[in-house]
């Protein structure tokens, strides 16, 4: 039950990496310029209600508004991929608002009834996805995981530039979730989980380390903020990582979309050295394994 809510929940923050940001037409070809909401087509009438109360859109508003409903068959086309069907459910019932905003403004993000991921969190992979200069909101009739949201999202994106979105960032942005929410839960503390991992992430989107280099500013950036990660937690911040450097993102956007976070890193005054004694040793422990693994192997 514990892997059902926590993947539930993680489908409702999903849903937000491709939304729609209406101001972008220096990147896309923006088709409508209305912002955009996604109804699940499986709410009733009480649900719909309660969910654009929570939007903040009467009934009658909603022609100001380009809407797309979502269903669950859509749900499973988009999301079978990333997660177990019986996980996705059998209803699509969430429901995501977005409006664009002028250049500088970044990302901001409400949760209405979404309990698992922190709303750093969705900051965090929406920027990787590239999004920019949004309002999001995303909401449900009761505390429900949030799929059709995400497709809704998607679709929306699609509909506004007639473009498809792009695959392989909603994988690493989704990928990006589901490693800040595992490492929040092991570690106890989502908010030291969103500044390592957005911290590891700027580093490895400013400098092209090797693998080496990369396991060593791990431990160096969890030492200096002092959380103690597993074998496991390293070893998906690592191959998160890896996906990381193939998007080649714009670190000056990242950081101008996710201020808050990246202002505090800054105060912060890290001092991570790939130079240190101390990451010299681990470099040249790693190279004696692997120097003895292979002298081993040849017999």
């Amino acid at each position: 039950m514990k892997w059902r809510k926590k993947a539930a929940a993680l489908l409702a923050a999903i849903m937000m990496l491709m939304a729609p940001v209406t101001v972008m037409a220096d990147s896309v070809d923006v088709v409508s310029d209305k912002p955009y909401i996604s109804l699940g087509a499986d709410l009733n009438s009480t649900e719909k209600e309660t969910v654009l109360q929570l939007l903040g859109v009467s009934e009658r508003e909603l022609s100001n508004y380009t809407v797309v409903t979502i269903t669950n068959s859509m749900e499973h086309e988009y999301l079978d991929s990333y997660l177990d069907s019986s996980l996705i459910g059998s209803r699509a019932l969430s429901s995501v608002l977005v409006k664009g905003q002028k250049d500088g403004y970044g990302i901001k993000v409400t949760t209405k009834n979404i309990s698992y991921c922190t709303v750093g969190m969705y900051q965090n992979a929406l920027a990787t996805a590239g999004i920019q200069n949004a309002d999001i909101v995303v909401a449900g009739p009761f505390k429900i995981s949030g799929t059709a949201g995400l497709v809704g999202a998607i679709k929306a994106y699609e509909n506004m530039t007639g473009e498809q979105v792009d695959d392989e960032k909603v994988e690493v942005a989704t990928n990006e979730l589901v490693v800040t929410s595992d490492l929040a839960e092991n570690i106890g503390d989502a908010e030291k989980a969103e500044e390592l991992v957005g911290f590891i992430k700027n580093e490895v989107a400013s400098n092209d380390y090797t693998e080496d280099e990369m396991s060593a500013l791990v431990d160096e950036a969890a030492s200096e903020m002092q959380v103690s990660l597993s074998d496991e937690d390293k070893q998906n911040i690592l191959e998160l990582m890896d996906k990381v450097k193939g998007l080649d993102i714009d670190v000056d956007q990242l950081q101008e979309q996710v201020k808050g976070l990246y202002s505090k890193l800054q105060g912060m005054d890290l001092h991570i050295d790939l130079n240190s004694p101390e990451t010299q040793s681990f470099l040249s422990n790693l190279w004696n394994k692997i120097t003895e693994f292979f002298n081993n192997l040849l017999g």
